[in-house]
């Protein structure tokens, strides 16, 4: 059976949405019901200005270069190794674009396109190496490439100007909810990881709020050295973090506890950028959680008035096949959105040491490593062994974020193999010794030293080479 909502919105513009009526359709009647356009596009242009700022501080503190042209090797990802930096000056070029498509997203020029290729460019930039891993890039992606999907340029954009036929003052509900179950999945994600003992105890928050005290503005006037080492406070950071990120979206979902969640939301962000240098997360956390709020927010802040064009309508015609096909995309995504970040409880030992399964987990700032690695070749063919130094293969920054990362330092002795061998040494045999403290312990051996790294395979499977964690204080 059938059914047909129709209307007068206040401004005189029509609008018709035809619904399933059949009880079990309860679910598709709400995601597929009209709402107000305004919230995404709001969404739209904050998303595209925070990407334009991030390309001009790329820019401006010339980590193109740093980053991309003069590490001469990168830690390319499991099964993207096929993904190199552009020669020449065509990072540039890429980052120009980056900003270009930006521009282009916040105005709705060519809207789904420039999504779509600023998701691709992004996700390309994103994949070159491991060493700039960043839960925010991560998040980044995912929310471009919804983008591409949902409807943010029915309204206030170029192609809503050019092209009267798409303009509407009214989206499917499911484009909003998309965006809420994803930003969603983050804050309850990182919520789960806080489920640690160390974050119990404290730490690492008791060590980099130690470590922050000289950063602060306020210092000299309020006393911040006692403040930011005061166990209280330590605890509260902790434990404040842990039910913030565990609460904040049922909180933000609920009409009557949002505002005060959203007000809490903004001071938790706010801290963050102060206290840890986290670059655009918190301002993109901040814009994304505005989506929690009714979808016509923008209209009552900014007296936006609704279009009186007679192409301002939005029929959906029930039930085309496209919508349980949209419905099954989105519900596998959600899915895998869900279980990635629960792998780590597939592998043995503490994810914080052995890092299997990390990466694309929301575990942000969750633990501090302290690491030295030394490493040793040994060429059987002449009997010879001798020690390699990392700063005559990579950058300062690739060797710290590589000594604590057994994954990477695998990558590693495979890329000294692959060059002693181009240089005529034959099958060489690499081994590491790695002491690592984790979160303030004392340091404890990570990498089995017998094992020669270079016959090791790179694949997702448990590292058996990898030691046992030995918890310690």
């Amino acid at each position: 059976m059938m059914g047909t909502v129709s209307g007068t919105m206040n401004e005189g513009v029509r609008f018709k949405w035809e619904l399933p009526t059949e009880p079990q359709a309860g679910l598709l009647t709400r995601l597929f019901a009209p709402v107000d356009v305004a919230s995404l596009v709001a969404f739209r242009m904050l998303f595209g200005a925070i990407m334009f700022w991030e390309v001009c501080r790329y820019f401006s503190y010339d980590w193109i270069r740093r980053y991309y042209i003069e590490p001469t090797f990168h830690f390319t990802y499991y099964g993207f190794s096929w993904v190199h930096p552009w020669p020449g000056i065509g990072m540039y070029l890429h980052f120009l674009a980056l900003g270009l498509l930006a521009i282009f997203i916040v105005v709705g020029f060519w809207y789904r396109l420039s999504a779509g290729l600023f998701f691709l460019g992004f996700t390309y930039v994103f994949l070159l190496d491991q060493a700039n891993y960043l839960n925010h890039f991560y998040f980044v992606c995912l929310l471009s490439f919804l983008l591409i999907f949902v409807p943010a340029h029915a309204s206030a954009s170029w192609d809503a100007w050019r092209r009267p036929a798409i303009r509407s003052e009214q989206v499917p509900a499911w484009s909003v909810w998309l965006l809420r179950a994803q930003l969603g999945i983050v804050y309850t994600g990182a919520g789960v990881a806080k489920l640690n003992y160390d974050w119990f105890r404290g730490e690492p928050m008791r060590m980099w709020l130690a470590e922050s005290r000289d950063d602060i503005p306020l210092r000299g006037l309020v006393p911040l050295d006692r403040l930011l080492t005061a166990e209280w406070f330590v605890y509260l950071c902790s434990y404040g973090g842990l039910f913030f990120d565990l609460l904040a979206t049922p909180a933000l979902l609920w009409k009557r506890t949002r505002p005060y969640a959203f007000a809490v939301a903004v001071l938790f962000h706010l801290m963050n950028a102060k206290f840890f240098s986290i670059g655009i997360f918190p301002w993109l956390s901040i814009a994304a959680t505005l989506i929690f709020f009714p979808p016509e927010w923008p209209r009552r802040i900014f007296n936006w008035p609704r279009s009186g064009q007679a192409g301002s309508h939005l029929i959906v015609p029930a039930p085309p096949p496209w919508r349980r096909s949209l419905l099954t995309f989105m519900g596998v995504y959600l899915a895998v959105q869900v279980l990635v970040p629960l792998r780590h409880f597939l592998y043995p030992g503490s994810v914080h040491w052995t890092e299997e399964g990390h990466r694309f987990s929301w575990h942000m700032k969750l633990r501090d490593k302290e690491s030295t690695a030394d490493f040793e070749v040994t060429d059987p063919a002449r009997g010879s062994t001798w020690a390699i130094n990392p700063r005559d293969y990579l950058s300062k920054r690739q060797i710290e974020k590589m000594e604590g990362r057994p994954d990477m330092i695998l990558q590693f002795c495979h890329h000294v193999a692959r060059e002693l061998r181009r240089t005529g040494r034959g099958d060489v045999e690499v081994r590491a010794e790695v002491e690592v403290s984790l979160n303030g312990r004392a340091p404890q051996p990570l990498i089995d030293p017998t094992v020669d790294l270079a016959r090791q395979q790179r694949n997702l499977r448990h590292a058996s080479w990898i030691l046992p964690f030995q918890e310690s204080w």
